[in-house]
């Protein structure tokens, strides 16, 4: 591919996912902040890494997220990866560390099982919100992405799926954590707060698009980490 097309594609994914890039920037500020900035480059390299496998895999044989298929009608206008946006394994960077630094935040530890535990469940229920959102892209400005050919019973979304989410959260933070040895500094406050305006936006969206018994779940959110901070 010649530079000037894989420049077009690059533009052409900032245009169409500006949200996206705009939490990557948030997140690489804090983790920076957070595990040091050659910490958070392996994280966010591992944390892709896991994701496009899971990505690849599931939409050929379903594993781990269930099976489902992108639509492809964005291709030409942002960067495919076989046949996976580049941008969708880019936001799991994002979403499993705000989970990662919401979970040492809540525990008040730096690492360890129970941290992993939480991390990947508090990551789960994120996801209770995007992605059945997602499915729904074509009445907001993410467009029609992707679907699950069988549907799912929660929202149009297979229960599979948010198991696959949690083992996706559990595999990146805990790869994390055994290839660096724990947190470099251990400033988790500004990542649990990106946890937060991610849900945020999220709600806000089910708001937009009429979805209020989505709103109700995923307020389940707040409310869970808040009875564990207590």
């Amino acid at each position: 591919m010649a530079a000037v097309d894989l420049l077009a594609l690059l533009l052409g994914t900032l245009a169409l996912r500006p949200y996206v890039f705009g939490f990557l920037l948030a997140y690489l500020l804090a983790a920076g902040a957070d595990l040091g900035w050659r910490r958070a480059l392996l994280f966010t390299g591992w944390a892709w890494a896991v994701a496009f496998v899971a990505e690849w895999s599931s939409t050929r044989i379903g594993i781990p997220f269930g099976l489902y298929h992108y639509t492809g009608l964005t291709r030409g206008q942002e960067i495919f990866l076989a046949n996976v946006p580049f941008f969708d394994p880019l936001s799991f960077t994002f979403l499993a560390y705000a989970a990662f630094a919401l979970g040492r935040w809540l525990l008040g530890r730096s690492g360890g099982l129970l941290v992993v535990g939480l991390s990947g469940a508090m990551m789960m229920l994120l996801d209770m919100v995007i992605d059945p959102l997602a499915v729904r892209g074509d009445r907001w400005f993410l467009g029609q992405l992707f679907y699950y050919p069988e549907g799912g019973v929660y929202f149009g979304v297979p229960l599979s799926n948010f198991l696959g989410w949690a083992i996706v959260g559990w595999v990146i933070v805990g790869g994390y954590l055994v290839m660096s040895g724990g947190p470099a500094r251990g400033r988790p406050g500004f990542g649990a707060w990106l946890y937060y305006a991610i849900l945020a936006f999220n709600l806000a969206l089910t708001v937009w698009i009429g979805e209020l018994l989505l709103l109700g779940v995923g307020l389940l959110a707040p409310v869970i980490s808040g009875v564990i901070s207590i």
